[in-house]
């Protein structure tokens, strides 16, 4: 009997966990922890309804290591599902090492106190992860994850040598509200806030927060204003990639949204700097997050599209070419499915996939990997057959923004 460990009970969670159920075969046993027992429930209900599916409840405070480990000694699961905040990957990867269980995320480790996102933390870990004969996945979602994945399908099929990367998020989602985030708040707003980054020619070059914008014709959904900024999959792929030149990540905003957003960072409200309210620290930033909808109830109000995918341009047989690899997703149709919108569906599918190739030893190695290092091909296999296919399309020359 396979045994997974989920922790988190959002959205996302909700998506993987109905995904997993549509595959009992697969997913014999699911526990699911959450600080919030009562959005554990929920999902519990919802899987009863749905699925004549039980599952297993608990009360988990994921930045306690030792409760983690109490709980993973209870269940004793083959693989541990990290859907909580960044800032609880190591304490999570710790019990994990603690119990000798295999780990899987879809987010890099951030620090509470300072907006910084990057692996060197995890890939620290690597050695541990080995001695104990267990793996670590990481970045398992869309952006991370199914961005990484087209890159190695690229390399194993397209392009000898990748030279030139840029992926592309786009949500052409509209959901009616003034001023919402499609997925946590908090962590939304913090990555879009902080300074933009991005690998050229050897080094990272440094720029202001969402001061470069392109417009760009996606597919099925139109014309959109993208901003450069920084996502964590740029650091795994040029070091597993070392032959790219350049690579970038690029999202879009709305001309709304961004306006309510400086707004909100003009008056400190995005800041995570502790302020005194009659004697109470507070972080702004967590009140803003508590002010906002919740994005899990943006489903059943969300209608268009997102369009997420990778140019990418190098050398087959000595001779240019550029690829645009991508996944056209309908928010409708998500909430049809799974009752989600399509920002938590992109990225719940592939933690699902990302598990059942783990527990099938389909890509197992002992030590700390991101999803590039694997065989691409069954990932490819069950995008899908799981709900997001993907398109390629060779485009006639470089793209030049």
């Amino acid at each position: 009997m396979k045994k997974v460990f989920i922790i988190g009970a959002g959205g996302v969670s909700s998506v993987t966990v109905q995904k997993m159920a549509m595959l009992k075969d697969d997913f014999n046993q699911i526990i699911l922890a959450s600080r919030t027992i009562k959005k554990c429930k929920v999902i519990k209900d919802l899987l009863k309804r749905k699925f004549n599916m039980d599952i297993c409840i608990e009360e988990l405070d994921a930045d306690n290591t030792n409760e983690i480990v109490k709980l993973l000694k209870k269940y004793k699961p083959d693989i541990v599902l990290n859907l909580a905040l960044p800032y609880q990957d190591l304490t999570i990867m710790e019990a994990c090492l603690n119990e000798k269980v295999n780990y899987l995320d879809t987010a890099n480790y951030e620090p509470k106190n300072e907006a910084k996102f990057e692996y060197k933390w995890q890939w620290d870990l690597h050695t541990n992860f080995t001695k104990k004969g267990i793996m670590a996945l990481l970045g398992c979602g869309f952006d991370p994850g199914v961005t990484n994945i087209y890159t190695a399908y690229a390399k194993k099929y397209l392009l000898d040598k990748i030279e030139y990367l840029d992926i592309l998020d786009c949500n052409g989602g509209d959901h009616g509200q003034p001023f919402a985030t499609n997925f946590n708040p908090e962590i939304n707003i913090r990555e879009i806030t902080a300074k933009s980054k991005h690998f050229d020619n050897g080094e990272w070059k440094i720029g202001e927060p969402l001061n470069k914008k392109i417009n760009f014709n996606f597919p099925e959904i139109g014309f959109r204003n993208m901003y450069l900024m920084y996502h964590e999959e740029l650091e795994s792929l040029i070091k597993n990639f070392p032959e790219i030149k350049r690579a970038r990540f690029w999202m879009t905003f709305g001309d709304d949204y961004l306006n309510y957003l400086n707004v909100l960072k003009n008056v400190g409200m995005t800041s995570i700097n502790p302020i005194d309210y009659n004697g109470t620290k507070i972080i702004p930033l967590k009140l803003l997050k508590r002010i906002l909808p919740d994005p899990g109830s943006l489903g059943k109000l969300t209608k268009g599209k997102t369009c997420i995918g990778n140019i990418l341009t190098g050398l087959k047989n000595n001779k240019e070419k550029t690829y645009y690899i991508y996944n056209i997703c309908n928010h409708t149709k998500c909430y049809k499915e799974v009752g989600s919108q399509a920002v938590s569906y992109t990225t719940g599918v592939p933690a699902m996939i990302g598990c059942m190739l783990i527990l099938k030893k389909i890509w197992y190695r002992h030590g700390v990997w991101n999803v590039e290092q694997f065989d691409p091909d069954p990932f490819m296999k069950y995008l899908n057959i799981h709900g997001l296919p993907h398109h390629l399309v060779e485009l006639k020359n470089k793209i030049e923004f």
